[in-house]
């Protein structure tokens, strides 16, 4: 017995979302490693700095947006087929590996969005006696948001793979299930 079609359908359909919103996300982290300020756009008066507000600012928190969408969606896919194969079986638990890429889907999620948020309101204004932290200007190091893109790619991937992993055993399962009643 197989899924309706339009369980497959509402499936796929959520993963591309999931996955275009992980594209989307790395994308924009990429515009803001290329976007961000660079030591030029840095004004020292002697005693005190100024730095302008950089694209990588809008940048960031879209890819943060995004980031967020991909991941909250990766999970509802995720619980869903984990909570259809309960239904189906009460000791359903979910395989080893799609365990492990549920965890670093979400340890990568964490470290990212730690690196988005801190790189990211580093690219806003900086005016002359305020800076970043206690006064002082402080520029996004080179490579930062690049960092934060592959961890999205790994994110949204080990998400995705967890979440078809579980799908294919919660399929399998029931099929044995079928072949036990019927044998």
């Amino acid at each position: 017995m197989e899924s309706p079609p339009k369980y497959k359908f509402t499936l796929i359909f959520f993963i591309i979302i999931s996955l275009s919103l992980g594209l989307a996300s790395f994308t924009l982290c990429i515009a803001s490693e290329i976007k961000r300020n660079k030591k030029e756009d840095l004004r020292w008066n002697g005693k005190l700095c100024h730095l302008p507000s950089s694209p990588a600012f809008g940048l960031g928190i879209a890819s943060l947006v995004s980031l967020v969408l991909a991941q909250s969606i990766g999970n509802s896919i995720l619980f869903k087929n984990y909570f259809s194969g309960g239904k189906r079986n009460a000791q359903y638990k979910i395989p080893v590996i799609p365990r492990i890429l549920f965890l670093i889907s979400w340890l990568s999620f964490g470290i990212a969005v730690i690196l988005l948020i801190a790189s990211t309101s580093m690219s806003r204004r900086q005016p002359y006696g305020e800076g970043w932290l206690n006064g002082e200007c402080y520029l996004v190091k080179g490579g930062i948001y690049a960092g934060s893109a592959i961890l999205i790619l790994v994110t949204v991937g080990s998400l995705i793979g967890s979440a078809l992993l579980t799908l294919k055993t919660n399929q399998a399962d029931q099929g044995h299930k079928i072949h036990a009643q019927t044998g």
